[in-house]
């Protein structure tokens, strides 16, 4: 099969686009037909092997990458289930969690994968996985948000951002997205009942006050943000793409955001990554009621995955960068 592998951590120039041999089946997986799949920012970070103590603790590899085969959200057709696999067979159209998704074929655990909305093309449902159960995290568990609940998006044309802005309208509440000027439009048009043009506006400026503040972008300081919050407001941190050293990354700001909050009245709530197929599931669940659409950016074919990362680590992606499969 063709498929991007990565040997070394690097630049997007390690990659390569090699023929392998597919992954075994085990008795607990389903091996899938890959149509799709997408990047998100977790890819360049196992691509950099960045931040330096994920690598201490297993997560991405020591010295190399954990996985050979790039990829991690993917949809497609399952080819061949485990012996122990029950409720999913040969020729169910899924998404979900692959090993190896940047491949024609890829592994997953039989629970890692749920049913495409027939409403989507493969390439929308790679899009949904990983940003979509982000997203119902940040808005509902972490933030709680409630109908009427003013809420604010910072990097709501990104890919999290585009599904938070659809999930906190879901759920009754009055959305306002941080935007540059070419997707004003975009948010809007998603249900965002305000848009802030970041380039000509300053959201932490204290004309306004949200309940609860998503932010996927990571550009303003803890106490700029706590300035928009009401007193008892949430500030829910997803900033996990924004570089911040390369010892900690990411992981620095979740546990500035854990420090800070027993301080005060305000929740300051960091979002560890996390999967669990009950998440994923209510996710598409508002998609095949018409609640929730993702919104797709650039796609790439296979064999140019590399300039996806390339894309997609530069910070202005709109919506989700989707890799053509088959």
């Amino acid at each position: 099969m063709k498929a991007i592998v990565q040997e070394r951590f690097g630049s997007p120039d390690v990659l390569r686009f090699v023929d392998t041999d597919p992954p075994a089946c085990g008795p607990d997986d389903v091996l899938v037909r890959v149509h799709a799949a997408a990047l998100n920012p977790y890819d360049w970070h196992v691509l950099r092997g960045d931040p330096y103590v994920a690598r201490l603790g297993g997560t991405v590899g020591l010295t190399k990458p954990k996985a050979r085969v790039a990829g991690v959200d993917g949809a497609g057709r399952v080819e061949a289930v485990g012996a122990n696999v029950r409720g999913t067979a040969p020729g169910d159209e899924v998404l979900g969690r692959f090993e190896g998704a940047f491949a024609e074929y890829a592994r997953a655990a039989a629970d890692k994968v749920v049913p495409k909305p027939a409403r989507l093309t493969f390439e929308q449902a790679a899009a949904v996985p990983m940003a979509g159960q982000t997203a119902l995290r940040a808005v509902r568990d972490a933030g709680g948000v409630q109908p009427g609940h003013r809420v604010l998006i910072n990097g709501a044309a990104g890919g999290v951002g585009s599904f938070a802005v659809q999930i906190a309208t879901a759920l009754g509440a009055e959305v306002t997205g941080i935007c540059s000027t070419r997707n004003v439009e975009l948010v809007r048009s998603i249900g965002a009942a305000h848009v802030v043009d970041y380039t000509r506006d300053d959201f932490t400026d204290e004309r306004e006050r949200y309940d609860v503040i998503l932010d996927n972008v990571g550009n303003q300081p803890l106490r700029r943000l706590r300035r928009a919050l009401t007193p008892t407001g949430t500030l829910v941190s997803n900033a996990g793409g924004s570089p911040d050293g390369h010892l900690f990354g990411p992981i620095a700001g979740i546990l500035r955001v854990v420090v800070v909050d027993v301080l005060l009245r305000q929740r300051l709530r960091p979002l560890p990554y996390t999967w669990t197929r009950e998440h994923l599931l209510a996710v598409t669940d508002l998609i095949e009621v018409g609640k929730l659409t993702p919104v797709l950016g650039r796609t790439y074919p296979l064999s140019d995955s590399a300039a996806g990362l390339r894309h997609l680590e530069e910070g202005h992606a709109r919506g989700k960068v989707v890799i053509t499969v088959t």
